[in-house]
């Protein structure tokens, strides 16, 4: 298959890639690596890879862009709400949207979503939350909707053990996920037959 790869360079992107390139073809997107660059906050700039492009059998987004804004919601305003809207969510939809017509029947889409609304359990991140829970119910209503057998799934991942440093204060005792882990998720909706489903990764129960 050729599989587009968006987020290539990242943690989770070069797990994917590992995962993958034995079996398929990878082309890796990036802001500023990759063999195409994209910017997902920037749906002219998404328009414009998809022209660059052949006929497409995945598309594989393993970067939210700026995720979303992290702070308290006394000091929450519609602008920085807007931050995970217009990037993780909007970016993604876009990246959907603006590649129907490229991919080849049967092909696959595979957003990546994160902390999700069950587990609301961590402050300051109302905002990546709701980013997350839409993410879903974009990909579960979008799964009965798109034509010619394509299909779409969301890996959402808790925290990322090759982040821990980095955010790993934001989720104190949440379970670790290794970012192969994560890869072999998005294994399982390229290369298997299942549309409309979240793969949840970290869970506490």
């Amino acid at each position: 298959m050729k599989i587009l790869l968006i987020g290539a360079s990242g943690n989770i992107g070069r797990a994917i890639a590992a995962e993958l390139s034995g079996r398929h073809e990878i082309i890796a997107a990036g802001r500023h690596h990759g063999d195409v660059r994209v910017n997902i906050e920037d749906e002219q700039s998404i328009a414009d890879m998809y022209q660059q492009l052949p006929r497409l059998d995945a598309v594989a987004v393993a970067t939210g862009g700026r995720n979303g804004h992290v702070g308290p919601l006394a000091e929450m305003n519609a602008a920085r709400y807007r931050v995970g809207l217009d990037s993780k969510l909007m970016g993604q939809v876009n990246v959907v949207l603006r590649g129907l017509d490229q991919l080849a029947d049967g092909g696959s889409f595979t957003l990546v979503g994160g902390a999700w609304q069950p587990q609301a359990i961590v402050p300051l991140l109302s905002n990546v939350y709701m980013a997350n829970a839409a993410l879903e119910g974009f990909v579960n209503a979008a799964a009965v909707e798109l034509p010619r057998r394509l299909r779409i799934n969301l890996v959402s991942p808790l925290l990322l053990a090759e982040s821990e440093a980095e955010y790993g204060p934001l989720f104190r005792g949440v379970p670790l996920v290794e970012a192969r882990q994560v890869a072999r998720a998005y294994s399982l909706s390229i290369e298997g037959a299942q549309t409309g489903q979240t793969y949840r990764l970290g869970r506490l129960d």
